[in-house]
């Protein structure tokens, strides 16, 4: 039987214990951006949550990455609402 590629973690977001369910690279790429920022992990995922307005939190993490590595200003926010494809501005629902 083949190994999933996506791992589950238990996270704590202000003193909430809830599971994320990621591929490592993703995980990865989160800590790299924490530490840029000077953050903890768990801070940084808190950021992203409090920015989202629906869907899950393991969408809006990898769409939180994507858009670091497209250019979007991730502090904002804006990562959760628009991601480029193409030149263009499309919808996240």
């Amino acid at each position: 039987m083949m190994k999933s590629p996506i791992i589950k973690r238990s996270i704590v977001i202000k003193r909430h214990k809830t599971s994320v369910s990621l591929e490592d690279a993703f995980w990865h790429d989160l800590k790299l951006m924490a530490a840029a920022e000077n953050r903890s992990l768990s801070a940084l995922i808190s950021s992203v949550d409090d920015c989202r307005e629906r869907g899950n939190l393991s969408s809006a993490l990898r769409l939180f990455v994507l858009a670091h590595y497209q250019g979007i200003d991730v502090s904002a926010g804006q990562h959760l609402n628009v991601v480029k494809h193409e030149g263009q501005k499309a919808s996240v629902g």
